[in-house]
């Protein structure tokens, strides 16, 4: 039972007259998804009101930006939470086609002559350089012939070293150091 309710059987049972409340109107709100699925919530979507995220546990306030909605709609948030204004596709396309005909500008001969001359330069440029390599790995190639080869090491067998092992040389000789001078200095 809600407490409002409670106090409406007390105030019965003491004699005073209860006044029924009329219920709150609730507060309806418009849904709308963005492209990616996104799920947004406001009063109304018009410029000025409050937006959010609805999500599972709390709605939070839309990120400054600009979004695509899934009827084409461009929503435009400048400060955050606050819809600053929807634009219409058409608007955008308008906004698009407007840029791409200043990007399209037609060159005149002299122009076009001109940069046909900057790129024959840069590839005869490119050949000059590939000729300088070629000389280059020619000169090289022939320094490295012209030196000889370095000899090879060779092991050199007349050099032998033997060392003899010498277990405790102030102390008489016992079995063990006669059996390791046999094996070692053979």
């Amino acid at each position: 039972m809600k407490s409002t309710e409670i106090l409406n059987k007390i105030k019965t049972y003491l004699g005073e007259e209860v006044q029924e409340e009329s219920p709150k109107q609730a507060l309806e709100l418009a849904q709308l998804k963005l492209e990616n699925g996104t799920v947004l919530e406001a009063e109304a979507f018009e410029a000025g009101n409050e937006i959010f995220i609805l999500t599972e546990d709390e709605k939070v306030a839309l990120p400054k930006g600009e979004y695509l909605m899934e009827d084409g709609k461009m929503l435009s948030i400048q400060e955050e939470g606050i819809i600053a204004e929807i634009k219409a596709e058409e608007e955008k396309e308008e906004e698009v086609e407007e840029e791409e005909k200043e990007e399209m500008k037609y060159v005149s001969k002299e122009e076009f002559n001109s940069a046909v001359e900057e790129i024959k330069g840069m590839i005869n440029e490119l050949k000059e350089h590939k000729e300088e390599k070629e000389e280059m790995a020619k000169q090289v190639k022939e320094e490295l012939s012209e030196t000889p080869a370095v000899e090879p090491i060779a092991h050199n067998p007349e050099v032998q070293e033997k060392f003899k092992v010498t277990f405790g040389q102030n102390r008489p000789e016992t079995t063990l150091d006669r059996v390791m001078k046999k094996l070692t200095n053979n």
